[in-house]
């Protein structure tokens, strides 16, 4: 009898020892895949951070961020950079800015993303204000 038991004890060993040996892979290959769907999804983002602006303004697009400093006549702005240097921005009919938000940008001292193109007479026009 005392043979019989040693030899389920083994096999309880050996069924516990191969199926975490049977885990293992499988948990290996999942972090793997979570990992890979996670750094595709990273590289996307990068591409559409750069990309985007382009793609909905056009090539000439510029970028300016800062802080909007003063508001008017109307929706053109001011805005001070962190380096200090003063941009006036003119907000025509292209523009897609609400003056309500950017006077909550003004109010919240809050960082601005302008996209802008330069117009005749070296004038900063508006395209867009985030």
């Amino acid at each position: 009898m005392s043979m019989c038991s040693s030899n389920i004890g083994s096999k309880v060993e050996d069924t516990n020892t191969s199926l975490i040996a049977s885990l293992l892979p499988r948990i290996a290959a999942a972090v793997v895949v979570v990992l890979l769907i996670g750094s595709i999804g990273m590289a996307c983002i990068g591409v559409v951070a750069l990309l985007g602006p382009a793609m909905a303004h056009g090539n000439n697009v510029e970028h300016a961020d800062g802080q909007i400093v003063a508001i008017g006549p109307g929706e053109n702005f001011i805005l001070k950079t962190a380096s200090g240097k003063q941009f006036s921005f003119e907000c025509s009919t292209q523009c897609r800015a609400s003056l309500g938000h950017m006077q909550r940008h003004l109010r919240e001292r809050a960082h601005t993303d302008v996209y802008y193109i330069v117009g005749p007479g070296n004038t900063l026009m508006v395209l867009d204000v985030d």
